[in-house]
């Protein structure tokens, strides 16, 4: 692997390039700003600000061969503190496209060849058949353990639905189980909704691989199959960068689309207000404390402050508003946790448990029990900097707390929950 050679490009070039209209990499003020709020400063011995000098001095050589842009994560949160309006990730994502494939992380290449194996679209390799086959035994599965849900469907390919709907490959891969509270959340709603045999999967790390044909590629095959089914609306499972690859993949490559992309956050508030999901935090006697992990790709890249707004909406309606903690900075200010950027690929585990330590901290600050968080790669890297740094909290979906206010989470999906919320409303299910 160390004879094979990136390609030296002029980052400087590429710069004025990518130039956005409210930019200008010229008056970078050396102010630190970035470099003080990117949790990655310092490996490598770079960091954003460094990154944008050194790009200015023609220091290609250098760019072009650092690690440190796998460390990087991409969230923008330089972008967003910048008073220039710089942004250094368009740069990173410029630099993870030349690296040969042999230099580039392997988990994150073979997560993006497993993506491109069958049109699944699954980065866990779960194929459209052993897909079909899973929903269909943990929907008969439901329907045989809790009469409230005898006649429950997971509907496949229904044409004319209005939601489609995306699947995190976790699930079905690995915990079906988890799958069920979502059905039971529509199911209570009484949603229109599909999955689709081809293109369900939610995840896309042929991006933060910097392969934009075969990120197009994943795009299309589910916006292709989102097309033919004639849904009116798009949404995702409880997943932070399937979002941002999905609507911005559509907005960087031109596709036709025929639906609109929304965020399950905003649908979870619109419910609850409008009163199809009646939760409350009656449940929460104990006075347990929650706060909520801002999913960059979601809140900062994509929807902003209004999708954050909609979180803490949820979260106080579902645990009370007394019980909830935030995390400072947060929203759109908020650190990246360091679970992104395919960081959990990447085989960097010592860099990125120091990069989440940042995190941690914010987390120990709040003293919360549970971290609400509706990301995959957010869940798993809170969950690992907790236990690698000794922390005492747990991370939690949304909808597996919407279920337990509602009285309808089932025995067996209680997986997330500690010993505190394990056998609440267990009297009233039928699971």
């Amino acid at each position: 692997m160390e004879n094979v050679r990136t390609p030296v490009i002029d980052f400087q070039a590429k710069a004025r390039e990518l130039l956005s209209d409210s930019a200008s990499y010229d008056s970078c003020l050396a102010c630190g700003l970035c470099a003080s709020g990117c949790p990655a400063s310092g490996f490598y011995g770079m960091d954003p600000r460094r990154f944008i000098r050194m790009a200015m001095l023609g220091m290609n050589e250098e760019l072009s061969n650092t690690p440190w842009i796998w460390t990087c994560t991409q969230c923008k949160r330089c972008a967003y503190v910048c008073p220039m309006n710089i942004d250094v990730s368009v740069l990173v994502g410029y630099a993870r496209s030349i690296w040969p494939k042999e230099k580039k992380p392997q988990g994150i290449v073979r997560s993006c060849e497993a993506q491109m194996r069958f049109a699944s679209t699954s980065a866990m390799g779960v194929m459209p058949e052993d897909f079909v086959e899973i929903v269909e035994e943990t929907a008969d599965e439901l329907r045989q353990d809790d009469e409230r849900f005898k006649d429950i469907k997971a509907p496949m390919d229904k044409k004319g639905a209005y939601f489609f709907v995306n699947q995190n490959s976790r699930e079905p891969a690995v915990e079906p189980e988890e799958l069920a509270p979502l059905w039971k959340i529509f199911d209570y709603v009484g949603v229109d909704w599909t999955y689709a045999s081809k293109g369900w999967a939610a995840e896309n790390f042929c991006m933060f691989a910097g392969d934009d044909m075969a990120w197009k590629e994943m795009v299309k095959q589910r916006v292709d199959a989102i097309n033919e089914l004639g849904c009116k609306v798009w949404i995702n499972t409880e997943c932070g960068h399937s979002f941002y690859t999905m609507w911005k993949g559509i907005e960087r490559f031109g596709l036709r689309v025929d639906f609109e992309a929304a965020s399950l956050i905003s649908y979870y508030a619109q419910w609850i207000r409008e009163g199809k999901l009646p939760v409350n935090a009656d449940w929460n006697t104990k006075g347990i404390k929650f706060t909520i992990q801002d999913p960059c790709q979601l809140v900062r890249k994509s929807i902003g402050d209004p999708v954050a707004d909609d979180l803490r909406y949820v979260a106080k309606k579902l645990v009370g508003a007394e019980n909830f903690i935030d995390m400072q900075p947060c929203r759109s200010a908020n650190y990246c946790c360091g679970g992104g950027g395919g960081f959990l690929q990447a085989g960097m585990a010592k860099q990125r448990r120091a990069y989440g330590k940042r995190k941690f901290d914010q987390i120990a600050t709040t003293e919360a029990d549970y971290v609400l968080t509706p990301c995959h790669n957010c869940h798993t890297q809170i969950t690992d900097i907790g236990e690698h740094f000794g922390g005492k909290y747990r991370v939690v979906h949304f909808w597996s707390l919407i279920c337990l206010s509602l009285g309808i989470l089932g025995k067996n999906e209680r997986k997330y929950l500690g010993p505190d919320l394990a056998e609440i409303g267990l009297q009233e299910s039928h699971g």
